[in-house]
């Protein structure tokens, strides 16, 4: 990934998305450079204790960086809901600039996908990954929310099978990449055996932590993408925790974000 500084925020792009200038994309840090140290910085999440003036102001500075776009957020619930918005059914779908306050079921879904210029869908995170995917020849964007709990219930082979039922898109066209979270060096589950599938122990080690980032690598794969056009951030959030809220590090933090969008 590299590291772009911008309107006093830091965040990271990855290579393989930068080569496509119709789209932005960046995965924040948790920091912003004002000069306060505070525990919630960067913080985009609106419920957990942090004062939603600043939150806004957030998500503001945020949105500069995308070229200030809307950002979209969704209450994200560990489910497979997808969000489809599409510029060619404005009265079936959601539409971007209206995100939800916490508790509005309106927008409640753990993917995002969109054909709509101008708008950057965006993904709360705290170790669990963001999968940002692009297809060049459809111009249709996605964003993934996906924990233990949605790689086990594959969000991301039913995100890629909503691209292709809603948008006709071809998989081996897409672009996917694979944000900062939870590394097989830190997710350990200790009750594995009663939470996870036993076809996933497969990703297991001896130590009962889970590679859930191969279980993406490998879900994208069965999904029709191509390798060569997956690419892994391979940075771990609990063990870059200054860089990057981690809730197994600390379970009171905040959400940074990952983010996609139009131009």
């Amino acid at each position: 990934m590299i590291l772009k500084h911008k309107n006093g925020l830091k965040f990271f792009i990855f290579s393989k998305l930068a080569t496509f200038p119709e789209i932005r994309h960046g995965i924040f840090t948790r920091t912003r450079d004002d000069g306060r140290k505070s525990r919630n910085s960067l913080n985009v999440g609106l419920n957990v204790g942090d004062d939603e003036k600043r939150v806004k102001q957030n998500r503001t500075l945020i949105a500069g960086c995308m070229g200030g776009s809307d950002l979209v957020f969704a209450n994200q619930v560990h489910e497979t809901t997808i969000l489809i918005f599409d510029k060619n059914k404005p009265g079936k779908s959601p539409q971007p600039g209206k995100s939800p306050q916490p508790g509005n079921l309106a927008l409640t879904g753990d993917a995002m996908v969109a054909n709509i210029k101008g708008a950057s869908i965006a993904i709360q995170q705290a170790d669990c990954q963001a999968i940002l995917m692009y297809d060049p020849q459809k111009k249709v964007i996605a964003n993934v929310h996906a924990g233990w709990r949605g790689n086990i219930k594959n969000i991301i082979g039913r995100c890629v099978e909503s691209m292709q039922v809603s948008f006709s898109c071809d998989p081996q066209d897409m672009v996917a990449a694979v944000s900062p979270s939870l590394g097989p060096c830190c997710s350990e589950f200790k009750n594995y055996k009663d939470e996870i599938d036993k076809k996933y122990w497969q990703y297991k080690d001896n130590y009962d932590h889970f590679n859930l980032w191969m279980m993406s690598f490998d879900q994208l794969l069965s999904a029709g993408l191509q390798r060569k056009n997956i690419e892994l951030s391979n940075i771990c959030t609990k063990c870059n925790d200054h860089l990057f809220f981690s809730y197994r590090k600390k379970n009171q933090t905040g959400r940074f974000v990952s983010v996609i969008g139009l131009k």
